[in-house]
Order: structure tokens, then C-alpha cells, then sequence
């Protein structure tokens, strides 16, 4: 199985801000099963360093981040 085949969700943010970002993506997250993985494109410059943040604060894993594409696993 592919990476693609195996995501559950996708959104590209474009140039959203980190506050308006990490609410919409908490929404999105939160439609998905635990264990999910969710890949955002987000080309904020902020996102370097606040997806990482609000990943750990959350409790997703933060499986990949090579801006702008981060890789997300849902907690459980």
C-alpha cells in the first residue's frame, strides 16, 4: 500500500495562519479514527515551528514535517 492509499485525509491550509489553522485542522482531526494518518499542506512560515507545538500539546503524532507537508497521526 501506497502513502497516498493509506491517508485518510488531506488538506492543503495554503497560506493560513497558525490560529486559524490549528482550529480548522482540529476540527478535521477530530472526524477521523484514531490512528489515522492526515496529511496537511500548510505553506505559513509559522507552521515550522507551531505544527510541532500544537502537535504535542494534542497528542498527535507528528510523523513527518518538511515544509510545507506534515504528516499527522490521530491519538488514540
Amino acid at each position: 500500500m501506497d502513502e497516498q492509499d493509506a491517508l485518510a485525509g488531506r488538506w492543503d491550509a495554503g497560506n493560513l495562519g497558525c490560529g486559524e489553522l490549528v482550529l480548522e485542522l482540529r476540527g478535521r482531526l477530530a472526524g477521523l479514527s484514531p490512528g489515522s494518518l492526515f496529511e496537511l499542506i500548510a505553506s505559513d512560515s509559522g507552521a515550522v515551528e507551531d505544527l510541532p507545538s500544537w502537535c504535542r500539546m494534542t497528542g498527535h503524532a507528528l510523523v513527518l514535517a518538511r515544509h510545507p507537508r506534515y504528516l499527522i497521526r490521530t491519538h488514540a
